[in-house]
């Protein structure tokens, strides 16, 4: 099995943790302050931090979580995932006092048939090689090769991605003092690709992108046992644990070869936010 399929030292896990840029929220996995991030458009400026916050599922989140998040400035959340995956795990939006709550996924109910959602699943467990099909550099084509199902969904993502995608933009806009946290499930891929559009408009450079991007690693770590035991049920992965396992690979390659066809396939992050908008 690849090493990178593998558990982490737990100790390794918990030192990484326990410092910036992952923070703690209580009942809450995988939450990363997207700040301090140095600027290449805004040189000697970085990201402003206590603004933007990335995370798993807040389902969970305790009384105390919620004490620490509204300590940390949020005031507003943007939920990314579907109906049919609320119900499936059972885990309902969360009522936190003095926090607005936003239900804005990305993929509509229709767009979780089983067939729709066997195909999505394929796409991360498929570990396909095909050559791929964006015009890109041959060290490009490379990381397009290795990541080409990823691709394939992260394209679904972005373009079924406008209208939550816009709510956050537009809070960005409209309440630059006021914490936001965006998640989805695992705070991987949904999750992910808004962290990278936010970062990316804020001229952070590929690379350091990329680097949060694999934080994801380590961040999922200490729910790897839930997440294994949810995917166990589905069909495809019951009988294919390294295919199951794929689903936790964040490799840096992944968010390079995306950053390449945001840039490739949809004109770059600027003329992808204006296509937002004109679609809003």
């Amino acid at each position: 099995m690849n090493s990178d399929l593998d558990a982490l030292d737990p100790t390794l896990v918990q030192e990484q943790l326990s410092r910036l840029p992952f923070v703690s929220i209580s009942g809450v996995i995988n939450v990363r302050d997207l700040g301090l991030l140095p600027s290449h458009l805004y040189p000697n400026l970085t990201t402003k931090p206590r603004l933007l916050y990335r995370s798993a599922e807040l389902a969970g989140i305790t009384e105390e979580g919620k004490e620490q998040l509204r300590a940390l400035g949020i005031s507003q959340v943007f939920d990314l995932r579907s109906d049919p995956e609320i119900q499936k795990y059972n885990t309902p939006l969360p009522v936190i006092d003095g926090v607005e709550v936003h239900h804005v996924p990305v993929f509509k109910t229709e767009d979780y048939s089983p067939e729709t959602m066997a195909k999505r699943y394929a796409l991360y467990a498929s570990g396909k090689t095909e050559v791929c099909s964006i015009a890109c550099s041959p060290q490009a084509a490379y990381i397009h090769a290795r990541c080409k199902a990823f691709m394939e969904l992260y394209s679904q993502i972005l373009d079924h991605g406008g209208p939550p995608f816009g709510a956050i933009l537009r809070h960005v806009r409209d309440r630059p003092t006021e914490g936001c946290l965006f998640h989805c499930t695992a705070g991987k891929d949904r999750t992910g690709v808004i962290a990278a559009i936010l970062l990316k408009l804020a001229g952070v450079d590929n690379e350091a992108i990329a680097r949060d991007y694999e934080l994801t690693r380590i961040g999922r770590e200490p729910a790897r046992a839930m997440i294994i035991e949810r995917l166990s049920k589905e069909p495809l992965f019951a009988a294919n644990s390294e295919a199951a396992l794929n689903m936790f690979t964040c490799r840096h390659e992944t968010m390079i070869a995306f950053l390449g066809m945001l840039d490739s396939k949809y004109g770059g992050v600027e003329e992808y936010v204006k296509r937002i908008r004109r679609t809003q």
